[in-house]
């Protein structure tokens, strides 16, 4: 409340805030000798602050937001399924490489059913396992009391590996890798020498040309069923394994599947 006072020594009338409490600033001003108390009070908050402007700007970051997440969750699936495809692909032009420099064939190539590349070889046969065979052979018959004796050593190089005329695959799906091809198989035991350890006639009873073709394909049978007491077809496949993992890794893991042919021979 305010109260006004006549100044003794000044004969004004003053003003004071007579209700105990605090008061904001005042000033006077008037003419003459009077004077009034004018409260300056500052303007409300509300007034200057824009209520509508901020509302419809929250509005508008809300709804871009939602937009922009909504467009990411929508793109998502496509991207996922091209970097998908993107690696299959990528893992079965490793695998065709590995194979070229292993075998010089390009295999038959799969992914996600679809074909990439269709096998294609310069050459027929793949050895990978190469041994030395050692077998000896004694021919005895005896006619009439006459004994004719025929005594060989032969030297065998026995080779084992793959006929790239069966079908080499690599079949990449998001489950699993798999490469396949036939079972390996002895390629050949070829004769390198002959060694002749006795040659004996009888005295009515000689030794003929075909004594001679007999004892020398016995030698080459006892060579092939030695090369196969040797287990050098699984050689031939472990070594194919060794070869391609050691090209490509562990990642992907890849299934190496050998099927059965019908023998050629």
């Amino acid at each position: 409340m305010l109260r006004g006072t006549l100044s003794s020594s000044t004969g004004r009338e003053v003003f004071q805030d007579c209700s105990g409490g605090n008061s904001r600033p005042s000033r006077p001003f008037g003419r003459g000798g009077r004077y009034f108390l004018l409260m300056t009070v500052p303007p409300s908050f509300s007034r200057h602050f824009n209520w509508t402007l901020a509302f419809t700007i929250v509005g508008l970051s809300t709804i871009a937001a939602g937009v922009f997440v909504f467009s990411r969750c929508a793109s998502l699936p496509g991207r996922t399924t091209k970097e998908t495809v993107d690696q299959m692909e990528r893992v079965g032009r490793d695998l065709r490489d590995a194979i070229v420099q292993i075998a010089r064939l390009q295999p038959r190539v799969t992914i996600n059913n679809r074909v990439y590349f269709e096998q294609t070889s310069p050459i027929a046969e793949l050895a990978l396992i190469s041994q030395k065979i050692e077998v000896e052979h004694e021919f005895l018959h005896t006619w009439a009391g006459s004994t004719k004796r025929l005594r060989l050593h032969g030297t065998y190089t026995a080779k084992g590996g793959f006929d790239l005329r069966k079908e080499f695959s690599v079949t990449v799906t998001p489950e699993t890798t798999i490469v396949g091809l036939p079972h390996a198989q002895i390629l050949g035991v070829e004769q390198d020498a002959i060694e002749l350890l006795a040659y004996e006639n009888g005295f009515w009873n000689p030794i003929s040309g075909a004594d001679v073709q007999a004892e020398l394909a016995s030698l080459d049978k006892l060579a092939r069923d030695r090369a196969v007491t040797r287990n050098i077809a699984a050689e031939a496949e472990e070594s194919f394994r060794t070869q391609l993992k050691a090209r490509i890794g562990n990642a992907p893991p890849v299934q190496v599947i050998f099927y059965q042919t019908p023998r050629s021979d």
